[in-house]
């Protein structure tokens, strides 16, 4: 008797929403933490000024990302949802026509055209809305936007990337803040792009080149304001 298990794969797009959400969030919150400590320290601050300024950018750019990656990927959600039910009304109301439409897609994606038919006719009557949001909307289940999920992701890992940093200024004496903590950021940044990359399937070496150049650039450009506009005599 012949085995009927299902074969079933995991495929690296299933993690794009909480991937592309959880990096962002780190990288914001090493980038964004480190700069601060960084130029806070350069101004001339006191170390505890300089924690107590790491905690609330922490806090605050935690709630943020969160919020702003809610409503983002809310809005692409309200705006699948509102393509979705228009579409469920056009098959209500012109079945055939948009029959005619999956076919039309499935021809120029290379099938004949007696086979397109066929396909088009079989996939909607499995499930007509799901076919026409796949290959028409291109909306998939791996793909919807899900903004909880993007908006814990975010938060989360923003105030992972930014305790780092906090606690590498927390530890250091005042006096080598500035060298310690960009340093230590620049390396946890190549960790976080080189992780994301294999995660992800691209190219690691470029993942980590790409996030830790912007970081760098970043934690210099607080820094030299820092010290243009600092308290220091």
């Amino acid at each position: 008797m012949k085995s009927t298990r299902r074969h079933t794969e995991r495929h690296r797009s299933e993690r794009v929403g909480w991937l592309r959400a959880a990096v962002l969030g780190a990288n914001d919150g090493i980038v964004s933490t480190a700069s601060l400590v960084v130029g806070v320290a350069a101004a001339g601050a006191a170390p505890h000024s300089i924690l107590i300024s790491g905690v609330a950018g922490l806090v605050a750019g935690a709630m943020s990302m969160a919020a702003g990656e809610y409503v983002s990927v809310h809005t692409q959600a309200d705006t699948e949802q509102a393509d979705l039910a228009r579409e469920s009304a056009e098959l209500k109301q012109d079945s055939a026509a948009e029959h005619r439409e999956l076919a039309a897609i499935y021809v120029g994606r290379g099938l004949e055209p007696a086979l397109a038919q066929q396909v088009a006719e079989q996939l909607m009557r499995h499930d007509a809305l799901g076919a026409h949001a796949r290959d028409e909307l291109g909306i998939s289940e791996a793909l919807s936007a899900k903004p909880l999920q993007a908006a814990m992701a975010s938060a989360a890992s923003f105030a992972t990337g930014a305790v780092l940093p906090l606690a590498v200024a927390a530890l250091t004496p005042p006096d080598r803040v500035i060298v310690a903590v960009a340093a230590a950021s620049i390396g946890l940044l190549c960790l976080l792009g080189a992780v994301a990359a294999k995660v992800g399937g691209a190219s690691v070496l470029k993942g980590a080149w790409r996030v830790t150049l912007w970081g760098a650039i970043a934690m210099g450009i607080t820094a030299a304001v820092g010290a243009m506009f600092g308290a220091s005599p």
